[in-house]
């Protein structure tokens, strides 16, 4: 028997560098393909993976013996290489200096999918950077 249980939800946003719009339909769906086959790799996959022309969305069951800053260390180190190796982008190929991490209810869960899920409709309304200012106001988050 296990004696140790953990449920560990973490909703991830980072960008391109300067935000920049480059992962449009075909960039995107290589790039998505890629991050679900690292995740599952490194054995914490998404449990769901949006990606936008200027940012990503995804949501995982962080492990216990895993940290935040590795995950996002693996997927973005490896996904700019991928990107810049391929030559899938024509230009150089960057993420933007660090990204979000916030941690969800697991009665939110349904929720935070479905809003993944949804990042299309979503962004007609509002701007990536509307977006990421309401996040950071909702979570208390000051700049630096």
């Amino acid at each position: 028997m296990r004696h140790s249980h953990t449920k560990i939800w973490v909703h991830l946003i980072w960008a391109t560098k300067n935000r920049e719009r480059l992962l449009f339909r075909e960039e995107g769906k290589f790039l998505y393909n890629f991050f679900i086959k690292k995740a599952l790799e490194i054995k914490v996959p998404f449990e769901r993976l949006n990606v936008q022309p200027e940012h990503i969305h995804g949501l995982i069951d962080l492990p216990a013996n895993f940290c935040v800053s590795d995950f996002m260390k693996s997927m973005k180190g490896s996904s700019s290489k991928y990107l810049n190796d391929e030559k899938i982008i024509k230009q150089h190929f960057a993420w933007q200096r660090g990204y979000g991490a916030y941690s969800v209810s697991g009665s939110k869960i349904d929720i935070v999918k479905k809003y993944i899920e949804n990042q299309d409709k979503h962004h007609k309304r509002k701007s990536f950077t509307e977006e990421y200012e309401d996040w950071k106001k909702e979570y208390g988050i000051l700049d630096d």
